[in-house]
């Protein structure tokens, strides 16, 4: 999973989230941004109960101070394959760069961006082809 700066950076340049049930999301300026959460149709906790193995409980909504909040107040922060289809045909390829230090390196066309993990390799990919402003 990609980081909440680089995720933020992302956003920056214009990088649209069309919100659906599995992406992940932090809520930053909140004394949240450690927590990542996960968009679903519905919350499911563990819960203990005496003489008995944990129940996993099926819940609608779930009790928490904070009731809503918009979607542009939310930092998305996407899985590899999502950033893999924002970069469309433009894609090339994603190798290992041996180290140290290892990482990852994505090519776009002409471009190749490289960082420690396949996601934010991709990020920086789509960073860096959203900063230019190519399709």
């Amino acid at each position: 999973m990609i980081g909440l700066e680089l995720a933020r950076a992302l956003q920056a340049a214009g990088l649209r989230w069309d919100p659906a049930p599995g992406d992940a999301f932090a809520v930053p300026d909140r004394d949240l941004d450690e927590q990542v959460f996960v968009l679903s149709d519905m919350v499911i906790q563990t819960v203990d109960v005496p003489d008995g193995p944990p129940v996993l409980a099926f819940n609608g909504t779930t009790e928490w101070a904070l009731d809503s909040l918009e979607a542009h107040e939310a930092v998305w922060l996407p899985r590899e394959d999502q950033l893999r289809a924002v970069l469309g045909r433009s894609f090339v390829s994603l190798e290992r760069v041996p180290g140290p230090p290892e990482g990852y390196a994505v090519t776009v066309e002409t471009s190749r961006w490289v960082d420690v993990t396949p996601e934010a390799a991709y990020a920086r990919a789509v960073l860096g082809v959203l900063t230019a402003g190519l399709p």
